[in-house]
């Protein structure tokens, strides 16, 4: 991820361009692992990695960080709507039931945005200022998605 993030910020600094890191994370995730097992959660995990792949422009990356976050590299944007539409496909992707072992499961996620160059010019601050974004769009309960903006941070 941050091999493939920093080459996204190269790009687009050499090109001009904008990229928008999306992190998100799953909404009512635990629960399932924890009532159903860690076997259950591992093939949501899978399933949700294939609904991703399915649905992501080539050039863009997906990234699994751990347990049940997110990483969402898209590299040149024209305009926010991009990465707003993004989002809004996530969402709908996660929020589709999953269909697993004979149980229908319900998920969703809260997605956190930070765009290259407004929110950040590196690494560290573009994945913080994603995750106070997501963190904001998980308070405004699930399903939703929140630009950053440095008024999150208070």
């Amino acid at each position: 991820y941050d091999d493939r993030l920093t080459q996204a910020l190269a790009r687009a600094k050499r090109h001009t361009s904008h990229c928008a890191l999306l992190f998100f994370d799953l909404d009512k995730f635990k629960p399932i692992n924890d009532e159903y097992g860690h076997g259950v959660g591992d093939l949501i995990l899978q399933a949700i990695a294939s609904r991703l792949q399915n649905k992501i422009r080539d050039n863009d990356t997906v990234a699994r960080l751990g347990g049940d976050e997110f990483v969402i590299i898209m590299e040149n944007m024209t305009i926010n709507d991009d990465a707003a539409n993004l989002a809004e496909k996530i969402i709908g992707l996660l929020s589709t039931p999953f269909e697993i072992k004979h149980r229908t499961l319900h998920i969703g996620c809260s997605v956190g945005i930070s765009v290259y160059p407004e929110d950040g010019e590196d690494i560290l601050t573009l994945t913080r200022n994603a995750d106070i974004a997501m963190y904001a769009a998980k308070s405004s309960g699930t399903n939703h998605y929140y630009f950053y903006n440095p008024e999150l941070k208070s």
